[in-house]
């Protein structure tokens, strides 16, 4: 019963999400009738819809992990991990609620209202009673025998240390609410230091044993969230940025669309959509060899070109294109890892928001139309690579012939899947609709098509399908909200500026400078949003890249293949959580898959480095 309600209430903020974005353009665009906070309002459904999401997502046992390198050990073993990561994720999930309880209480955050009714702190409460939904569910869980997965001694454990770190939180609700101080609570703050200070002391062991824990079966972003909260707690207990920054980047605007593409995506990929897609790709290209490659890689890097996300072209176009590899010769390995590979290549063509973005913020540097012109051509090697290792995976020996009937059939039976892209591009392209709009536009069409156009599906077997997507989009939003977390730390701690002098002081040969550059900006790419890095980053490294004697143009354009690169980097790109989500593989699996096509995307990104005439050609 309670299942049937979460999942109703999933499926609910969906149709929300869907309707709302277009319902207030047509308002405020159409009738010229203003509506205060629209904005506001969707993008605080969306954090809802999250913590929903996050939820179904723990309850299904969805979130994404590395448990696959366990497999093979013994049983006994397993269970002693088992326990050890029931009661690290207990302590976590303890910290994680009482810290963004401590946000709850705080008078001062959380204070805009919009509608009359809603308060952004209505929304928040949220955050803290899923983390506490976690708790529950984590002590509560059973196995398919009846027997409990967590010991009485994992739940105890994990309850009385997540309580131990946060101390800082609970003295924070204790003085929010009743005015609490070090005098009236000496132990609590007592303790709450000697935690900071043991943090201190013993930092890098306790995040090895994070990384460690990750690859024995505990969460993603439990890893993720328990290493920002000790590297928060050892620089000084700010602990409270962490649900803070998660309720910032679950707001963001184009973060919002995400969930939104991905359950677009999945309609369709559980609709007759797939099949048509092949019958139309595998009649146009599918006579010569590599056809079906090239058609693929074309798709998402016009797709994640417009986007300007490659995480949303892999949710959303992902199952799609891996059916029509499949269908036409391709492994499922295979289609999947090209897929995944080719994400990101769109961000290197025009009008990609990461080259306006990177321009803008470099303009004393670097021209738009200039850095369009420089990334031209290493967005199509790239591409190029791409489409080099997929034909040199095309292992079909008989191909069908060349037929234009089959080509007009084909077109004339998938003319309402063809239109949708055609649309999304227009609408996007055109200033239309900005992504989120894009987004909702997505979801309602794939809707309408697989229930009421192909009938596919029920009404409410469309609805059982939404809310099995749910899952997928919750794991997605809360690895994004643990990593932000990370990304906070790194920019706070000013570590890429202490790099920044460590090289300036250290490296003065322009050969090495390159490769460290490349080196760093690669862990930049898995750590931080694209956009984060080139805000923040980019000043940074641009005038060192001048200094030695590195064009501004050609400097942006490997700054940018770095960042793209890196969202596929392993073991912790962010494209390859996605694609695991997106398919539903385990993470190794998704790492041993893109590995060919990642090492010729290095390939090309050191010839961009190293060969200055492939961003200068077109000058």
């Amino acid at each position: 019963m309670l299942k049937k309600i979460e999942d109703g209430i999933s499926t609910a903020l969906v149709a929300i999400l869907a309707v709302m974005p277009l319902v207030l353009k047509f308002i405020q665009s159409v009738l010229h009738v203003p509506v205060p906070s629209a904005d506001l309002a969707v993008l605080h459904f969306v954090f809802l819809f999250a913590c929903i999401a996050g939820i179904v997502t723990w309850r299904d046992d969805r979130h994404l992990s590395l448990a696959s390198f366990t497999e093979k050990f013994p049983p006994l073993v397993q269970a002693i991990f088992r326990e050890i990561c029931n009661t690290v994720t207990l302590c976590i999930l303890t910290a994680l609620f009482l810290t963004s309880l401590c946000q709850l209480v705080n008078p001062l955050q959380f204070i805009e209202s919009f509608w009359a009714i809603f308060t952004t702190r209505f929304f928040f409460v949220f955050l803290p009673v899923c983390y506490l939904a976690m708790v529950i569910m984590t002590a509560c869980r059973k196995s398919e025998s009846g027997e409990k997965k967590c010991s009485l001694l994992s739940i105890v454990l994990g309850l009385f240390l997540g309580l131990l770190i946060s101390q800082s939180s609970v003295t924070g609700i204790a003085w929010y609410m009743f005015g609490a101080t070090d005098e009236t609570l000496p132990i609590l703050y007592k303790i709450s230091n000697g935690w900071f200070h043991f943090s201190t002391l013993l930092c890098w062991p306790l995040i090895v044993i994070m990384v460690f824990l990750a690859f024995m079966g505990l969460p993603l972003f439990l890893v993720l969230a328990g290493i920002s909260y000790i590297a928060f707690s050892q620089s000084g207990g700010y602990v409270d940025v962490i649900p803070l920054e998660t309720y910032r980047i679950l707001t963001d605007r184009n973060i919002a669309a995400i969930p939104l593409f991905t359950i677009a995506g999945y309609i369709l990929s559980q609709s007759s959509a797939g099949q048509r897609y092949v019958k139309v790709f595998s009649s146009l290209f599918g006579w010569f060899r590599g056809g079906t490659v090239v058609a693929a890689v074309i798709v998402t890097t016009f797709f994640s070109t417009f986007t300007g996300v490659s995480g949303v072209t892999i949710l959303a176009l992902g199952s799609l294109l891996s059916v029509v590899l499949t269908g036409s010769g391709y492994s499922k390995n295979t289609a999947e890892s090209l897929v995944t590979s080719s994400g990101a290549i769109g961000l290197l063509f025009p009008p990609s928001a990461a080259i306006i973005m990177y321009a803008t913020t470099n303009y004393f540097s670097v021209d738009v139309i200039e850095l369009f012109k420089g990334a031209l051509l290493p967005g199509v090697l790239m591409a190029l690579a791409m489409i080099g290792v997929g034909i040199f995976f095309d292992r079909q020996k008989t191909r069908p012939q060349f037929s234009g009937r089959e080509i007009g059939n084909a077109l004339l039976g998938c003319i309402p899947e063809l239109l949708m892209p055609i649309f999304i591009c227009i609408l996007y392209f055109n200033g239309i609709f900005d992504l989120l709009e894009v987004a909702s536009f997505a979801v309602i069409y794939a809707f309408v098509l697989s229930t009421f156009v192909r009938r596919d599906f029920s009404f409410s077997e469309s609805c059982e399908v939404i809310a099995s997507s749910v899952p997928v989009s919750g794991g997605v939003l809360f690895i994004l909200g643990a990593a932000s977390g990370i990304s906070y730390f790194i920019l706070d701690a000013q570590l890429p500026v202490l790099l920044t002098d460590y090289i300036t002081q250290y490296v003065h040969s322009p050969f090495i400078f390159l490769i460290l550059m490349n080196i760093f900006l690669l862990v930049i790419g898995c750590l931080m949003d694209m956009f984060s890095a080139i805000l923040i980053v980019s000043p940074l490294l641009l005038p060192l890249a001048e200094s030695f004697g590195i064009p501004s143009v050609q400097a942006g354009v490997i700054f940018l293949m770095n960042l793209s690169i890196g969202f596929l980097t392993p073991p912790v790109g962010m494209d390859l959580f996605i694609s695991s989500y997106a398919f539903g593989k385990p993470l190794p699996k998704v790492i041993k898959g893109v590995l060919p096509f990642f090492v010729f995307q290095l390939v090309v990104l050191l010839m961009v480095t190293y060969i200055p005439w492939l961003t200068s050609a077109l000058l």
